[in-house]
């Protein structure tokens, strides 16, 4: 009885949906019309590549490369290949020496395209853009046998870590004018690993190569690349002018990667570093004039350098350091708006008898320290030397150093301040500092053999050699123990 009446209310709902499914149809066929225009002009008039976009996930087209030059070269023409496997040296030289013909139409522009450009070492030329599209990236060949020795540099008088010949730079140049290397934040890469291995191992007769080496050049920009894993000393401007570095991020392992200092100005005069990323295992910028004898002989000072607007972190070194080969002269050092962070040190200047020359004139503004072990370095027996050769009576001068807006948090050792009575230091000044310790001990803002002064209340409170005055800068106390030495190097 259950069966019969089932089976009659589903015979009964089938006749019913066959006469409802005919009306409907004819109800409503206006509003399927109207769907399947709207469907066709969907599918057939809207821009294929939004179709695409939408409907196959396609990754967005990539960003043209602007042209800056008014002859523009894709490495491609050149015969490269961007596989990883393929050494594409002679389509680097080919396509630089194209452009090297077209200084006189206002120079070329090098257009490196998505892939990996796998290369031996190779030199610009002058009136040239190098621009790196986004995911291209230049690979370092690793084979040593592959990269050029070079006479030691002039103020060094000495490979920086062997006597003799020093390998040469991934990407070098010298005597150059109005280079530019750009991108769409493309990568230069090093492969420095094998290099580090070796250098631990004791295995490399001559000093290792930066990534990239400007010589005696000007007008120089980089810009909006990624600079990562150089075998040494990652982006070097040796006895430049007019220099830019900007919007650049420069990366190596915080450990284990000796020497991958960020930047090294070196004998340089008007440069702009700002809005830089750098973490590197060493210092992220490191200002140098030349080693010793070497430096005072070849007499060519870094002066007129501004760095601002940095995010940086070095765990086995420094933020920004001056030194320790600053023997032709530092001087005209601005230092503003700079986070350094889980970092051992966060500016520092280093020197030495021997050195000679002078650091002065330098202005830190606006300095944030997050998690650092020590704040505020100067240290004045920073004891290596090229050969014996170098005169211990040569003693470096460090003045007129100032320190304006100091914070931060996770601070071990705000100050330290080693100066010594050969090399004293002199009017330092202090001013809004207020910095978040770790550390309870008393004596942590360390200080030897220096004179200057502190400017309103600042925190941690002073060491006793720096006068006070109050926010009006005037004198409140003189010290009277300038030479006092309150170094602690055990925490």
């Amino acid at each position: 009885m259950v069966e019969t009446s089932t089976a009659g209310r589903f015979h009964q709902q089938r006749l019913e949906l066959k006469r409802f499914i005919p009306a409907f149809l004819s109800s409503h066929k206006t509003l399927f019309a109207v769907l399947w225009i709207a469907l066709f002009v969907y599918f057939f008039t809207w821009p294929r590549s939004l179709v695409d976009g939408v409907f196959m996930f396609r990754r967005p087209a990539a960003k043209p490369m602007p042209r800056h030059r008014p002859v523009a070269f894709n490495l491609t023409d050149f015969g490269a290949v961007g596989d990883g496997v393929t050494v594409n040296t002679k389509a680097f030289e080919r396509a630089m020496l194209a452009i090297s013909k077209l200084s006189k139409k206002g120079g070329g522009q090098l257009n490196v395209p998505p892939g990996r450009w796998l290369t031996a070492p190779f030199n610009l030329t002058s009136h040239l853009t190098l621009f790196l599209a986004e995911d291209s990236e230049i690979l370092a060949i690793q084979d040593e046998k592959y990269w050029p020795l070079m006479p030691p540099l002039p103020s060094y008088g000495y490979g920086r870590e062997h006597p003799g010949p020093r390998f040469g730079s991934f990407i070098h140049g010298q005597n150059l004018r109005d280079v530019v290397i750009t991108g769409h934040n493309g990568t230069i890469n090093g492969q420095g690993q094998t290099w580090w291995k070796k250098y631990r191992q004791k295995l490399l007769n001559n000093t290792r190569g930066p990534l990239i080496q400007i010589m005696w050049s000007s007008d120089i920009v980089f810009s909006n690349v990624t600079l990562r894993d150089s075998p040494f000393w990652t982006l070097h401007p040796y006895d430049c002018k007019n220099v830019t570095i900007r919007n650049l991020t420069i990366l190596a392992p915080i450990s284990e990667a000796p020497n991958t200092d960020g930047i090294d100005p070196d004998s340089c005069e008007d440069m702009v570093i700002e809005d830089c990323y750098i973490s590197v295992g060493d210092d992220a910028i490191a200002i140098k004039s030349g080693w010793d004898q070497y430096g005072i002989k070849y007499g060519r000072p870094s002066k007129n350098i501004l760095i601002r607007n940095l995010v940086v972190r070095s765990m086995v070194s420094a933020g920004i350091s001056i030194g320790s080969e600053m023997s032709g002269g530092v001087s005209n050092v601005t230092v503003e708006n700079l986070l350094v962070w889980s970092s051992r040190r966060a500016v520092r200047i280093k020197t030495a008898p021997g050195r000679g020359g002078y650091v002065r004139d330098i202005n830190y503004r606006n300095l944030t320290f997050d998690n650092v072990r020590v704040g505020i370095v100067v240290k004045t027996d920073y004891n290596e030397h090229p050969d014996e050769g170098y005169d211990p009576k040569a003693l470096p001068v460090i003045e007129n150093i100032s320190f304006i807006g100091v914070h931060g948090q996770g601070v071990r050792v705000p100050v330290r301040i080693h100066g010594s009575e050969e090399i004293p230091i002199r009017n330092v000044t202090f001013r809004d500092m207020s910095v978040g310790l770790t550390y309870k001990k008393k004596h942590i803002f360390q200080c030897a053999f220096v004179q200057g002064r502190v400017i309103g209340t600042i925190f941690p409170a002073p060491c006793e050699n720096l006068d006070r005055y109050d926010e009006e800068e005037r004198l409140v106390k003189r010290s009277a123990s300038q030479n006092l030495t309150d170094i602690d190097y055990d925490f």
